[in-house]
């Protein structure tokens, strides 16, 4: 009995798992020994996410000053995650986190992925 519940459980929190996107910009005041000096945190936060089995995908845009990750998690879990990076870069960052649908464009495009994935051609049927 103990068993069974404790795998429903465990089912339920992997099925409210979600798609969270982070954006980081650097602000204009940022020091560079500032950066230099949270580097190792935000490299453990990154750490200890991915060596816990979690997934995140990163990138930086063309500007260098703006950078977005997207995580898969809980709404508890992505709010934790965001909490340590935003109080470890607040001085040098402006971060927001945001759930993948709340940024329409995202969600046009991962519409369209999936739209295109469930087409069937008349070729294939």
């Amino acid at each position: 009995m103990f068993l069974i519940i404790r795998f429903s459980f465990f089912l339920m929190v992997e099925i409210n798992r979600e798609l969270f996107v982070l954006v980081s910009v650097f602000k204009e005041d940022a020091k560079p020994e500032e950066i230099a000096t949270a580097m190792p945190a935000l490299s453990l936060i990154i750490d200890e996410w991915q060596n816990s089995g979690k997934t995140i995908w990163s990138g930086p845009f063309d500007d260098n000053k703006t950078s977005m990750s997207v995580i898969e998690a809980t709404q508890s879990e992505a709010e934790q995650f965001y909490t340590k990076y935003n109080d470890t870069a607040q001085q040098f960052l402006s971060t927001y986190m945001y759930k993948w649908d709340a940024m329409p464009f995202l969600s046009l495009i991962g519409n369209k992925v999936n739209q295109a994935t469930l087409e069937i051609t008349p070729e294939q049927q």
